[in-house]
């Protein structure tokens, strides 16, 4: 029987441009590519060169630092050279699509039957091990990491992001066969932790989990908050993380033997034609928006508007991201009488009651864009962060203790609890402007490399 934790510091930013209806299969396009940036922490070193054929799941690169963490091929297809940016550092390793190559076969496990050292092995193999990420640091766990406990988000509360039976929609069998995989990998006597919304059925057959509702504001479905308010991180402790979507793909490539990163995707925001899409992971933006976004004067986010990243063109679909938000750049002049600093705000939305349009209902959304609206300024106590913190911690004071690079304090309040994707309505609401998130992944990596 689950229960409900209510969340009550959080916000709700109402955007236009939900995605509805039936999804719609994207077909490969001319390439596909993997970013190594997605991956946290990350130092990839090239496994296939330049020309090398290769088969859908297999190996283009692994970790420096744990070479037995492979990331391989979504696709069947030719390697092309790596793309490098400064001190060639590799930005985004490329596929050309050959819809005539075949899968590298992987070793086929039954669906609660495998020891957890045989999934933990076939997902090393298989290049599976990246869908999860480690709690603390937020990267992805070292191949010999001892687990506590396993967190399973089965909602996102952020801007516009699709529902789960969206998400899931006719893949609950392989939902099912990786909650039983992660089983096997759990401590004995523990189970999976599923966090999921009010009044959704989505995962009313599932079993083997251990279910708690979550309702209230965003980040109520933050992966974080669950941990938070359920079984929070110690030092010395590691929790894993994997999104809904990876837990189906996981279970799919297990069962069959096949790699598999399938990925439904919703196309939304108020300069696109909303939509959800079917795709292979590492589809370029370009193949997902053709024909569906208005480009010119838009920013094209792989992911949400609060934790996702500007990416264009070649670029691929984040590793992690089930979503594309397309909203206005904001980068025309405003005349300050109407639409500047001494305009009424009937068409803006603010987290606190500094235009009227506070007063309308719940159903209004908004038109909004890019800008901030200012620079980076002294950063003050305001009781901000706060409002929109559903932590026992003290927000301010812990960022402030990164910048200053106060190790012990960072410890002591809280660092191994929290992933940037906490902080990114502190980022939205923050009058001073500090990039929170930022900060925060900089304290993660100082803390990682004080502690080896």
């Amino acid at each position: 029987m689950s229960h409900t934790i209510r969340i009550r510091s959080g916000l709700n930013i109402r955007l236009k441009g939900t995605a509805s209806g039936a999804t719609t299969t994207v077909a490969l396009g001319a390439k596909v590519a993997i970013h190594p940036s997605d991956y946290a922490g990350l130092t990839p070193k090239m496994s296939a060169k330049a020309g090398d054929v290769v088969q859908c799941g297999d190996v283009l690169f692994y970790d420096k630092n744990n070479p037995d963490v492979k990331y391989v091929s979504p696709v069947a297809g030719t390697v092309l050279e790596p793309v490098r940016g400064a001190k060639r550092r590799i930005l985004r390793v490329e596929v050309q699509v050959d819809s005539a190559g075949g899968n590298r076969s992987l070793t086929a496990l039954k669906p609660g039957s495998a020891s957890g050292a045989q999934v933990r092995q076939a997902m090393l193999e298989g290049g599976l091990w990246p869908m999860l990420r480690q709690r603390p640091f937020d990267v992805v766990p070292a191949p010999d990491c001892a687990v506590r406990d396993i967190f399973v988000s089965g909602f996102d509360s952020a801007p516009l992001a699709p529902s789960a039976a969206q998400q899931l929609e006719g893949r609950m069998e392989d939902f099912q066969a990786g909650i039983d995989f992660l089983n096997g990998c759990a401590p004995k006597g523990r189970q999976v932790q599923l966090g999921t919304a009010p009044k959704d059925t989505t995962f009313q057959g599932v079993k083997n989990v251990d279910a708690t509702v979550f309702s209230g504001p965003h980040p109520a479905g933050n992966v974080g908050v669950h941990i938070h308010h359920i079984a929070p991180v110690n030092a010395g402790e590691s929790v894993w993380t994997i999104a809904m979507q990876d837990v189906a793909n996981l279970g799919a490539s297990l069962s069959s033997g096949t790699y598999v990163n399938q990925r439904t995707v919703a196309l939304t925001g108020s300069r696109a034609q909303t939509a959800l899409l079917r795709c292979t992971a590492g589809t370029s933006i370009d193949d997902l928006i053709a024909g569906r976004v208005e480009l010119n004067g838009s920013r094209v986010i792989s992911g949400n508007v609060l934790t996702g990243t500007a990416r264009k063109g070649e670029d691929a679909l984040g590793a992690y991201h089930h979503q594309i938000t397309c909203i206005p750049e904001g980068d025309e002049s405003q005349f300050f009488l109407t639409k500047g600093w001494l305009g009424l705000g009937f068409d803006k939305f603010s987290a606190s009651r500094t235009f009227p349009t506070w007063l309308m209902p719940k159903s209004a959304k908004f038109d909004l864009n890019t800008n901030l609206n200012g620079e980076e300024r002294a950063f003050v106590v305001s009781g901000q962060y706060e409002s929109v913190f559903p932590f026992d911690i003290y927000p301010v004071h812990l960022v402030k203790s990164i910048i200053v690079g106060d190790l012990d304090r960072m410890e002591q309040l809280g660092i191994y609890e929290v992933a940037p994707e906490d902080f990114a309505l502190c980022d939205y609401v923050c009058t001073s402007k500090i990039d929170a998130q930022q900060t925060v992944r900089d304290g993660l990596d100082t803390m990682m490399q004080e502690l080896g």
